[in-house]
């Protein structure tokens, strides 16, 4: 069993760099980043630091092998090479997913088989036995196959680390809350901040900002895969939830107001809020936006309603051009705007000091971001010219 452990956490693109800070601020070592995902090390406290304090990944993954897999024997190899009696029991029950992209191997079905089997002649040969119930607890297998290179990892985290325990039901195309993180991070949340959200739907946006604001850990509510994982001692699971209480700010200024049409979504929100334990600072109510007047030291984070939200396009684009509006008589500190709509600046009427490439889910977005931006900050490209005149702040029609 190695001291330290190669762990990979895949998040979505455009949380990379938070991501990469959180990593850094846990204590972990040798932290690479890629398009959608980082890898770093650490030893098995590591494995239960990660899970319970990253706010913006997706899961935390232990990587046990990494090699050249462009047949079916060398897949088996590869696999049967990984000292499987160490992590797993004999009775360890064990399910294989995965994935093939660009490679020679491109059934996943039939890659499923060969892993499984070849796991289980090592576990076979480790515990010198022949007979394998898989009975006990489960350890989730998962190979990744790119270009004919094949990671196998053991799965220490179980239900994504979204579900962070609060949310038990959500609205219509909710926002994941390890982007709702990522975008607080991104609008500078902190401490002492005032946040409001005009468009607030369950409170996702909010609640993971005051969670950030107070440093409360988001795995705190939840349990994980890897606490059943006879590699990873309960004690550290114990010593790294305590920790995490520890660091805890509950006697922050900060402060969040967030206004939805909906009185459905209003309940759910203060409801979710109370689950995550930001009920005294996270406040809700029914509102339509038209009547928005943000407070000038207030950080605006919010996800206009879009698609599957709003039945047409032309409701959306009136939603958006009708905050511009608002933006525009009470401006504050900055907005922070998550859409799927590609033409929000338009319908909004201004350019975003900056733009971010983000995905909710497989929905392909844009973080709008607009504040004073100082001198030198590098403004977003320029729009087209038709319909936009760069010495004005709005739109209008021709």
């Amino acid at each position: 069993m190695p001291a330290k452990f190669e762990l990979i956490a895949p998040c979505f693109f455009g949380c990379e760099s938070t991501a990469k800070f959180e990593l850094t601020r846990i204590g972990a070592e040798n932290i690479r980043v890629e398009d959608g995902r980082l890898s770093f090390c650490g030893g098995a406290e590591m494995i239960a630091a990660a899970n319970l304090n990253l706010r913006t990944v997706e899961r935390v993954m232990l990587l046990l092998a990494r090699y050249k897999a462009a047949t079916f024997d060398e897949l088996f190899d590869g696999v049967y090479s990984i000292p499987w009696e160490e992590f797993l029991p004999a009775d360890a029950a064990f399910p294989v997913t995965g994935s093939s992209l660009n490679s020679q191997l491109t059934s996943i079905p039939a890659c499923q088989s060969v892993i499984k089997k070849a796991v289980v002649k090592r576990l076979m040969k480790g515990h010198r036995t022949t007979v394998l119930p898989e009975s006990g607890v489960e350890y989730k297998v998962r190979f990744m196959l790119r270009k004919n290179v094949c990671e196998i990892m053991l799965d220490t985290t179980g239900e994504g680390l979204h579900k962070r325990g609060y949310r038990r039901n959500a609205m219509e195309a909710p926002l994941r809350e390890t982007l709702a993180a990522t975008i607080a991070d991104l609008g500078r949340v902190r401490r002492d901040s005032l946040v409001e959200d005009p468009f607030c739907g369950s409170g996702t946006l909010l609640i993971e900002a005051a969670q950030k604001a107070m440093n409360i850990a988001p795995g705190l509510k939840r349990r994980f895969a890897a606490e059943r994982y006879s590699f990873v001692p309960a004690a550290l699971w114990a010593e790294q939830r305590q920790k995490a209480l520890a660091e805890s700010k509950l006697d922050v200024g900060f402060e969040a107001y967030g206004y939805d049409i909906d009185p459905a979504a209003v309940a759910q929100a203060n409801a979710n809020a109370k689950l995550a334990g930001v009920e005294n600072r996270c406040h809700f109510e029914v509102t339509d936006v038209a009547t928005f007047a943000a407070k000038p030291e207030a950080i605006v984070l919010t996800n206009p309603p879009y698609g599957e939200r709003l039945g047409t396009i032309e409701g959306a684009a009136k939603l958006a051009r009708t905050l511009g509006q608002q933006m525009e008589a009470s401006p504050c500190a900055g907005l922070y705007a998550i859409t799927a709509d590609m033409d929000f600046e338009l319908h909004y009427g201004k350019r975003a000091n900056k733009r971010r490439k983000m995905y909710n889910g497989m929905i392909p977005c844009q973080l709008y971001m607009y504040y004073n931006a100082p001198k030198t900050e590098k403004m977003a490209k320029p729009m087209p010219k038709s319909g936009f005149d760069g010495k004005r702040t709005h739109f209008e029609k021709k």
